[in-house]
């Protein structure tokens, strides 16, 4: 997409946001892909939150090969992490120290990583690069519109006429910040309406706006500006959403120290007070570490200009996810990062890392499938200036394996938004286990040891209620590859062996389902 076409698509709202960014907030037309989330022919309340690190993030300072340090040391000295201050999420992979907040999300089944995604033959413009990742086309396809908005436009065809309405009377998608991404761009207009700022935001909330300069042109700046926020055809909705609920989680830092926190603060709030929008979308800047990426003196590899910003992903995530358990609102919010490159293997000498390949990307809430999907990038033991990390995973077969997932996108569908299929990757939990939220639950189970050693044995320890009862065990796409147990047992206590030989190393699913309850855990097997 051309710049001048993106901000043609955007001409009617630039006043509002891109220009002057005072602005309270500035309505970017109607988001068909967004439409199709909140209002689709498929009915949901799920919600997926898009998170976008401007600047192309250095996913081997935030994800560490544990089992390749020689090579890590060889290709970055300069920059790399003592390997003692990694924080291990499985035997071979570890996390960036500052991402402590994350490590924990981890451990509590509320964190994934998927290793090394890209697209071939990469391009490394910053523009360029991020029109493909938000557009979701090949790096040799140019395409005018953004991945979810195509899939909107289909839902709701002739959006944005008639809206709002009765039947639809929110924004289909929320951007927040001053960058409007392409995600939500439809044929026509963006598919979102975006706030400015958090301070626009709460403008917004107040009826305020910002200030001007006393001038003839501040004077006029200022008419403008509420004009614009007079118009707002959301703005009593997102007023009403804001008054009904209030965030409930301590681990926010102080408004202004962490914007990333700051906007998904905002996303809580909304989801709360029973917004419909299906899609929010916020960014966070300041990934192009092309030097200083760790400080100049003092040898501690550990904290530094890219520390800071993981600290405050980790933060601003953590503190999200506490927000939504409180709030009792775990179960229907999803959220993903991306960034729209990764970074070089070999560091530079201005102790930073320079355009790359390849990288990591974390999906995170109570749905998501809790593992490291994909093998650690294969470094070589001297790696070369231009040594990028190689694909493992099309960033593609993320969005298609969350839409469909997610949001019941049919696969004829998604070949049809995207041109072509792409390989499913099980980043949420198998839908017999998603399934189980809605039955009556089995909650008085416990599976130990876990993890447990390949080739071992586990113990499912049961309050059973008496009536026939089923021990099974899903791979990661779902499929029963075990079923130790299937018969009666009368009620009480129960100690069930679980044999799990023959299963390779990896996450599954223990399910026990009993006369119409059912409940699942996560099986690790190391």
């Amino acid at each position: 997409m051309k710049r001048r076409d993106f901000l043609q698509t955007t001409a009617a709202a630039s006043a509002g946001v891109a220009l002057l960014s005072g602005l309270p907030v500035g309505a970017y037309g109607y988001s068909p892909e967004l439409a199709a989330l909140t209002n689709a022919a498929t009915a949901t309340d799920k919600v997926l939150v898009i998170i976008q690190l401007q600047g192309g993030n250095d996913g081997l300072n935030m994800i560490i090969p544990r089992d390749q340090y020689p090579a890590l040391m060889a290709a970055r000295a300069n920059i790399a992490l003592a390997e003692a201050a990694v924080l291990p999420l499985t035997a071979a992979t570890g996390i960036h120290p500052a991402m402590a907040a994350l490590q924990n999300l981890y451990k509590n089944g509320q964190l994934g990583v998927v290793q090394s995604v890209g697209y071939p033959n990469p391009n490394f413009s910053h523009f360029r690069a991020t029109d493909i990742w938000t557009s979701g086309s090949s790096s040799d396809v140019v395409l005018n519109t953004g991945w979810a908005g195509r899939y909107l436009d289909g839902e709701f065809p002739g959006y944005p006429t008639g809206y709002p309405s009765a039947q639809n009377p929110d924004p289909l998608a929320v951007s927040i910040g001053s960058v409007v991404s392409n995600c939500v761009q439809g044929p026509a207009v963006n598919m979102g309406m975006a706030i400015a700022s958090t301070s626009s935001f709460y403008q917004l909330l107040s009826g305020g706006v910002d200030a001007a300069p006393a001038t003839p042109a501040g004077h006029e700046l200022t008419f403008i500006r509420q004009v614009v926020a007079q118009t707002q055809v959301y703005t009593t909705t997102i007023q009403a959403a804001a008054g009904r609920a209030k965030n409930l989680s301590p681990l926010y830092p102080a408004a202004g120290q962490n914007g990333l926190a700051d906007q998904l603060k905002i996303v809580a709030q909304l989801v709360a007070g029973g917004l419909s929008t299906r899609i929010y979308v916020c960014n966070m800047g300041g990934f192009d570490t092309h030097t200083l990426q760790v400080p100049a003196t003092g040898g501690n590899n550990a904290v530094g200009t890219h520390a800071t910003l993981l600290g405050r992903i980790a933060e601003a995530v953590g503190a999200f996810q506490d927000d939504l358990v409180r709030l009792g609102l775990q179960d229907r919010v999803v959220g993903m990062t991306f960034s729209e490159f990764g970074r070089r293997i070999r560091s530079n000498s201005g102790l930073g890392t320079d355009h790359g390949a390849a990288a990591p990307l974390f999906v995170f809430g109570s749905r998501v499938n809790p593992i490291v999907h994909g093998a650690n990038p294969q470094l070589p033991a001297a790696a070369g200036v231009n040594d990028n990390i190689a694909l493992q995973f099309d960033f593609r077969s993320i969005y298609t394996s969350i839409l469909q997932d997610w949001f019941q996108v049919t696969p004829s569908t998604l070949q049809a938004l995207f041109g072509q299929t792409f390989p499913y990757v099980p980043v949420l939990r198998p839908a017999t286990a998603l399934a189980a939220g809605s039955a009556a639950q089995v909650a008085e189970f416990s599976v130990y040891p876990n993890p447990v050693p390949r080739g071992g044995q586990a113990t499912v320890a049961y309050q059973s209620q008496g009536g026939h009862v089923q021990v099974l065990v899903l791979d990661g796409l779902g499929r029963e590859v075990q079923r130790p147990f299937d018969r009666p047992l009368a009620a009480g206590a129960q100690r069930l062996p679980l044999d799990l030989a023959g299963l390779a190393a990896g996450a599954y699913y223990c399910q026990v389902r009993e006369d119409g309850r059912s409940g699942s855990r996560i099986l690790v097997i190391e």
